[in-house]
């Protein structure tokens, strides 16, 4: 039999998805896969229920529906500070994964070079594989997970064709200052190079921290891919909405990407998520307060309990430091987590290019009462995981 592509040797399977798996196995609470277990806004719900009995069950326009990206360029031409053109900037997409996929290749071509923040959300290292282009890693240095202007640059002298950006990042919920911004975007004006943002978790960000679109920085616009969904902001993960605003020249390649990935994200669920969009300002202050919320219960009953942990500025992740158990296999204690204390969780070490082996991401988007059972459990943490002694 012919052999199959090398190109996937290099990564695994989604570590993340696969210990969702694993918590419905052993009935844990699933803190794993960073999806809410509360419902979308109701006036969302209610247009879905109105658009089955309409006539929405066809192709919509390939790179969006009329209506949905004109509502997209009107809510993001106000946050990002200028006027989206909702025909030659938008292209919508099957959910943010294929945004990032699509904005890969079309700013990439194999060989080139793409430079990559750790630790990184794992699907960034495989687009790159995928797109036959070469990741360069550079750290992010916890615990205030900032970069080292020196190591930033020395990429950037390793001519690579761009740069992707998390932010608010996923797993370590820094929230980019701007003169951080400031220097990621001179770095990229001197050695002329693509700016992939992945800006999902941009309504999630906790005071005082902002988010700043990188593309509204001066200079940024012509050179910025920015990528991002409708999923965390209105709890509609499954929906798979997803988008890529960037300038005509860039747009024109990614819809003909993006027509060859998928043909189209799905008709019925742009026309009701269109009411989303639609919402005001109150709305993204709800939300942000919601969320705030939700940090704080979780991260003071962490705090309770004495287990060490960061604190995210944005998203909705936190790593826990599992060091005093003293595994030399991360994923072997989300394993035995799930199964002996019944809490789902995600090995650290599925985000770091560097040898991280001490930490675990969970995530805190679920009800009170789900955040509450999964620190029931994790009370009984020691009891049912006792430190292993190190071996000599």
């Amino acid at each position: 039999m012919p052999e199959l592509s090398k190109r996937t040797e290099a990564f695994t399977d989604s570590v993340i998805r696969r210990m969702t798996r694993v918590s419905l196995q052993y009935g844990a609470v699933n803190l794993s896969q960073g999806f809410p277990d509360f419902d979308p806004p109701q006036e969302i719900l209610d247009r879905l229920a109105e658009v089955t009995r309409e006539d929405y069950h066809q192709y919509s326009i390939t790179w969006g529906a009329q209506n949905f990206r004109e509502a997209l360029a009107e809510k993001q031409s106000r946050l990002m500070g200028r006027k989206i053109d909702p025909n030659g900037e938008i292209v919508v997409t099957c959910g943010s994964t294929e945004a990032m996929m699509a904005a890969m290749m079309t700013a990439v071509n194999p060989g080139d070079k793409v430079i990559v923040f750790s630790p990184f959300y794992e699907n960034y290292g495989a687009d790159a594989i995928l797109s036959g282009a070469e990741p360069i890693y550079v750290p992010l240095r916890p615990p205030a997970f900032g970069f080292d202007s020196d190591e930033l640059e020395a990429a950037f002298r390793q001519h690579p064709k761009a740069l992707i950006l998390c932010n608010p990042s996923n797993p370590c919920g820094k929230v980019f200052t701007l003169e951080e911004l400031e220097q990621i975007a001179a770095l990229a004006e001197k050695y002329d190079v693509f700016v992939i943002t992945d800006e999902v978790y941009e309504h999630i960000v906790y005071p005082p921290n902002r988010h700043i679109y990188f593309a509204s920085l001066p200079g940024m616009w012509e050179r910025t891919i920015s990528c991002s969904s409708l999923s965390k902001t209105y709890s509609i993960t499954g929906w798979r909405l997803g988008y890529i605003i960037a300038p005509p020249r860039i747009i024109e390649t990614a819809k003909k990407v993006h027509d060859f990935l998928t043909v189209g994200a799905a008709a019925p669920l742009q026309e009701a998520a269109v009411t989303g969009l639609r919402f005001g300002d109150s709305y993204y202050t709800q939300l942000q307060e919601k969320y705030t919320a939700k940090r704080g219960l979780f991260l003071s009953g962490l705090d309770a309990l004495g287990i060490v942990h960061t604190v995210p500025q944005g998203a909705y992740y936190v790593l826990l430091d599992i060091s005093e158990f003293g595994f030399a296999s991360d994923l072997e204690f989300c394993e035995t987590l799930a199964r002996e204390v019944g809490v789902g969780a995600v090995p650290g070490s599925s985000f770091f290019r560097e040898p991280v082996n001490h930490l675990i991401r969970l995530h805190f988007a679920k009800r009170d009462e789900t955040l509450n059972e999964a620190l029931t459990r994790l009370a009984g943490l020691r009891k049912k995981i006792p430190a292993r002694r190190p071996s000599v």
